[in-house]
Formats: C-alpha cells, sequence, structure tokens
C-alpha cells in the first residue's frame, strides 16, 4: 500500500499499454513513435517495473491504467490482469485502474464486477475518442451502474488527444466523442459515481470547468501538459473555484513527473494549494485519506 507519508505527489494519469501491438503490421509502433514526436517524449514504451523504478525515484505514487480500444482500433490491448498482477510488484508505488471498452457490453459489466470485487479495482479508464463512443450513450449506462454501486471512479479522456495527431485521418480518430460537456449527462444521472475528467479540456476548456463546478461528482485532472501552456482561465479556477476538484496527472510516458512538476512551481497557482493539487485532492478521492 502507498505510504502517504513518504511521497511527495500523486500523479492520476499514467499509462500502460506497452504489450498493445502484437502484428508488426498493425500499425500500433508508428502511432506510438507519433505521439512520442507531437510530445517531445524520450520514453516510448516503458515496461510497469521500469515505470514503478522511475516513479520510486521520483518521490511520487501513481495511478496507472491500459487502454482497452481493440475493437475500434485493432491494437490488442493489455489485459487488465496482466495490469493487476505487475502492479502488484509495485505496490508501494503504484495503484491500479483497470480498462474495458463499454462496448463489450455484458462481458465488459462482468468482468469489471470481478475486478473491483476480486482484486479491489477503484477505477476504470475511458477514451471515448479512441472507443468510438459518446459517454452519454445510453449502452455504457449498466457499466456505469455498476461503478456507482461500487463507489469506483470513471477517469474520461477529454478535449483533443496527442493518439492519431497528425497522422492521415487523424488515424480514424474522432474528436467530438471527447466533448467533456457530454459527462454532464453522465453526472446528473449517475450522482454516485465519481467522474475524472482527464486533461485540460481544449478546445473545450470552458465547457470542463463548468461541469466540475455545477456537479459535485466531477473532478478535473491536469495531465497531458505542461502546466507552463495552461490557459488563464484554468489557473484561475485551480486557485479559487475547484481548488479540491483539480488533480495532478503527467500522461506518463509522455511527459514525466518531474517535468510537469517543475513547470508546475513555475505558474501562478497559491502557496498554500499546491499540496493539495499534487497529492492530497487525489488522496481524499482515492479514499486513502479524510
Amino acid at each position: 500500500m502507498v505510504d502517504l507519508s513518504k511521497i511527495r505527489a500523486i500523479d492520476i494519469h499514467t499509462h500502460a499499454e506497452e504489450p498493445c501491438g502484437c502484428h508488426s503490421d498493425d500499425g500500433y509502433d508508428d502511432l506510438q513513435a507519433r505521439m512520442a514526436e507531437y510530445f517531445g517524449a524520450k520514453i516510448v514504451q516503458p515496461t510497469i517495473d521500469q515505470t514503478a523504478a522511475h516513479f520510486r525515484e521520483q518521490n511520487v505514487a501513481a495511478v496507472i491504467f491500459p487502454v482497452d480500444a481493440e475493437r475500434e482500433t485493432g491494437y490488442r490491448r493489455f489485459s487488465n490482469d496482466e495490469v493487476i498482477e505487475q502492479v502488484a510488484r509495485n505496490s508501494d508505488i503504484l495503484i491500479p485502474f483497470a480498462s474495458i471498452d463499454p462496448w463489450k457490453g455484458k462481458m465488459a459489466v462482468r468482468e469489471a464486477r470481478r475486478l473491483i470485487e476480486e482484486h479491489g479495482i477503484k477505477g476504470f479508464k475511458f477514451h471515448p475518442t479512441m472507443q468510438g463512443f459518446f459517454p452519454n450513450d445510453r449502452m455504457a449506462y449498466p457499466f456505469y451502474e455498476l461503478l456507482a454501486e461500487h463507489n469506483a471512479i470513471g477517469l474520461f479522456h477529454t478535449g483533443q488527444t496527442g493518439v492519431g495527431s497528425g497522422m492521415p485521418g487523424g488515424n480514424g480518430m474522432r474528436l467530438k466523442y471527447s466533448n467533456p460537456m457530454y459527462l454532464d449527462d453522465v453526472a446528473v444521472d449517475f450522482p454516485d459515481m465519481n467522474i475524472i475528467m482527464a486533461h485540460p479540456s481544449f478546445p473545450w476548456q470552458e465547457e470542463a470547468l463548468s461541469v466540475a463546478q455545477h456537479k459535485p461528482n466531477v473532478y478535473i485532472d491536469l495531465s497531458g501538459w505542461s502546466p507552463k501552456y495552461f490557459p488563464p482561465i484554468l489557473v484561475r479556477y485551480c486557485n479559487t473555484i475547484l481548488k479540491k476538484k483539480v488533480l495532478f496527472g503527467s500522461d506518463w510516458p509522455m511527459i514525466t513527473p518531474a517535468r510537469w512538476l517543475s513547470d508546475f512551481e513555475a505558474i501562478d497557482i497559491k502557496d498554500h494549494l499546491r499540496e493539495d493539487i499534487i497529492k492530497n485532492n487525489a488522496a481524499r478521492l482515492l479514499g486513502l485519506m479524510k
């Protein structure tokens, strides 16, 4: 278990995706290379053990998850059970979330229930653009019902994505699915399900801030962008209305925690709020502290 007294921050958004490509011609390696170019990343596909070692050196705990988008993309998913097994070796620093494509219907719900009840999984990652669905599509509602029943977290990609950026046709990624306003319906219909909207939601930043301010069960993680590029309105809300509802996330391996935290030190955040944003808000949401 993560010992809060021994870490300086909790990264709510890191990826475990190294085995996702299984065929030489499936395009996954090309996708990862283009994403690394987009983010200027030096580390592209670290193993979970390598990720744990890196975060241990940084004294930062991390929520880590795969992304199940194999139906829409053809990239083999990284099995949730494999992720859980490998994270268990690094439970001092890593916290596992899971990912299941909601299009899998009853199979998705059955797998999610097993992961929650047998492995204590606290959250699930959804990527509407990669998985090809609007978050308020009723086909996903049985999945959300399960999350609400178990007080689990739904972490949803929002806004533009580096996935497919610059590739022909954006590699088939449709940005429309990740408008954060669709999560307003989910927050209304499932008030007992905690929702994290991942990333500054360009070009829908104000919509995301509006939903997070209006709905008590909605949070924003700040991953995927260096803080030096945060729009002024996001910084203003971090300092005021949403000071207890914004969460540090890096989007590792495309952005390292060291880079994010260093850039965060340089932006205009009130000193007494910094520890909440990089650590305590996530700790409370994950049930690690009151």
